[in-house]
């Protein structure tokens, strides 16, 4: 099993690097590469994109890391969602690594 996995996913790529940000500043964590989704209702959405940071590190680190994120996206356009896998499995790293930024 591997390190604990903090996801915090939120509205728009601005909130999502000022999310990253403050979560690295906060605590010893690695970042995987944000993902990306369209909301199936886009025009009900004052920003239409939501953004995914995972957090990498032990699961202090990344609670500290997530919960910064969590205020920091509070304070640019909001936060959709949080999580925290406390031991990451095998089977699901591969899984970390999947965006949707390098696809059209």
């Amino acid at each position: 099993m591997g390190n604990a996995t903090g996801i915090v996913e939120v509205y728009g790529l601005v909130a999502a690097f000022v999310a990253c940000d403050a979560g690295c500043k906060a605590a010893d964590v690695t970042v995987e590469t944000f993902d990306k989704n369209k909301p199936g209702n886009p025009d009900g959405l004052a920003v239409p994109l939501i953004v995914a940071i995972k957090f990498r590190g032990t699961i202090t680190n990344v609670e500290a890391a997530v919960e910064a994120a969590k205020i920091a996206a509070e304070q640019v356009s909001g936060v959709v969602t949080t999580h925290i896998l406390t031991r990451t499995e095998p089977d699901t790293e591969p899984m970390l690594k999947l965006n949707a930024f390098d696809k059209n």
